[in-house]
């Protein structure tokens, strides 16, 4: 019996369908399935959504869910994310990690190189508020919205690998309603510069000797009169070899 009729006949019948025939597929006349109807706006953001970059960016412990993602238990690259290590290949940064007043300068760097149209997560409260730094902590930056703009707030402290899929999520929906037309109207308008330092070059005060200083062998001068200990004979020889010297 030849298979490809037999294929026919029982794909003829009105209970039975094949999934997988041997037979080679047919081009329809149907017009519906021979011709697919969009818009440029569709396309466009179907494409971006389909392949949002992230770089490999990370400053404190949310790093590590966020690393947890890129393992085989999430595999987040079934989203077509591919972590980059350079931001002129990515255009999502997703702040994992409380930021200081010290890195921000850093964190705009990165975000200026990225090239447009490229998407911010803040993730976790560290990052969003500052957290439980956002009290008494003198170099927490308390939201990383004062730096650059944020499309999606992810809280927790620290977010799962799955909340942050969540967010991901959300910010292909927000992807897909854009519109090429309207992409001058969602540009930053407030810019966050980092300006040259004009501080003075001192000497360094690490200088690697420190298992050969005095103070480390004697305790200093006023440090034991402080004590109301007596000054022994070797550190008073010491100070008078200085004056000598001087």
């Amino acid at each position: 019996m030849n298979p490809n009729t037999a294929s026919k006949d029982i794909a003829a019948g009105p209970s039975e369908l094949i999934l997988n025939p041997i037979e080679r597929p047919r081009v329809t006349q149907e017009l519906s399935e021979n011709v697919i109807l969009t818009t440029v706006d569709d396309l466009y953001n179907w494409a971006r959504l389909s392949s949002l970059w992230p770089l490999l960016y990370g400053t404190a412990c949310c790093f590590i869910e966020f690393a947890a993602l890129i393992g085989s238990r999430f595999d987040f690259d079934r989203f077509g994310l591919v972590p980059r290590s350079t931001p002129r290949q990515a255009d999502l940064i997703i702040t994992a990690g409380t930021i200081t007043m010290k890195m921000a300068p850093a964190l705009v760097r990165l975000y200026e190189q990225m090239p447009d149209p490229k998407y911010v997560i803040a993730m976790g409260a560290c990052t969003i508020t500052g957290g439980m730094f956002s009290m008494d902590s003198p170099s927490a930056v308390r939201g990383v919205d004062k730096l650059i703009p944020v499309d999606v707030y992810l809280p927790g402290c620290p977010p799962r690998p799955e909340a942050i899929i969540d967010a991901i999520i959300k910010l292909r929906k927000k992807i897909s309603n854009e519109s090429i037309q309207e992409r001058g109207n969602l540009r930053q308008t407030h810019r966050y510069y980092s300006t040259t330092h004009t501080m003075k070059v001192v000497d360094p005060i690490l200088t690697g000797k420190y298992l050969q200083s005095a103070e480390r062998e004697t305790p200093p001068k006023e440090l034991v009169e402080a004590m109301g200990m007596p000054v022994p004979p070797a550190l008073l020889t010491a100070e008078k070899e200085v004056e000598r010297r001087a």
